[in-house]
């Protein structure tokens, strides 16, 4: 690649950053007003009683949260791109970090915010949410942490390899 190239690439990069930290901002901030604030202001004011509020927060803001998660990490790792950092340690380790916000995000989704919901309404519910999305974004967490832990296993025997050499 041409130096040219290469500066482009880290700009775009750096503006990445940028637009995933409005993102997390902006829609996390979104979030807590709806997921947060809004319940306790209507639990506080007799318009809603605490398991309805806490079950609004449960069932959508902890998946949610998780998710914006994994676009902050890609946001970090797509920043230290464009410091110049190396692209494939970063990457694996970018990886590792999406792939677990994504799966975590996805198993709350499917199994544990399902039977926080039974527990906090005395049994009402299944032991499963069959949430296709929640599913999804589990299992692609799931690929991109392995493909991760390739790629930096790939990393370490690059390394002994042109220690030979």
């Amino acid at each position: 690649m041409a130096a040219a190239d290469i500066d482009r690439f880290r700009l775009r990069c750096r503006q990445f950053r940028w637009l995933s930290i409005f993102m997390v901002c902006s829609v996390g901030a979104l979030m807590a007003l709806a997921y947060v604030v809004a319940p306790v202001i209507a639990w506080t004011r007799g318009m809603m009683g605490y398991p309805d509020v806490l079950q609004g927060t449960l069932q959508y803001g902890l998946p949610a949260f998780c998710y914006l998660f994994g676009v902050w990490s890609i946001g970090t790792g797509v920043g230290q791109i464009g410091k110049g950092r190396l692209i494939q340690p970063t990457l694996a380790s970018t990886l590792r970090r999406v792939g677990l916000a994504l799966g975590v995000g996805g198993v709350l989704s499917v199994f544990i915010v399902t039977n926080l919901m039974r527990v906090l309404h005395m049994g009402q519910g299944g032991f499963l949410n069959f949430d296709v999305e929640g599913m999804t974004l589990g299992m692609i967490g799931g690929a991109l942490f392995l493909l991760g832990r390739v790629i930096e296993q790939a990393g370490k025997v690059q390394a002994e390899l042109d220690e030979m050499i």
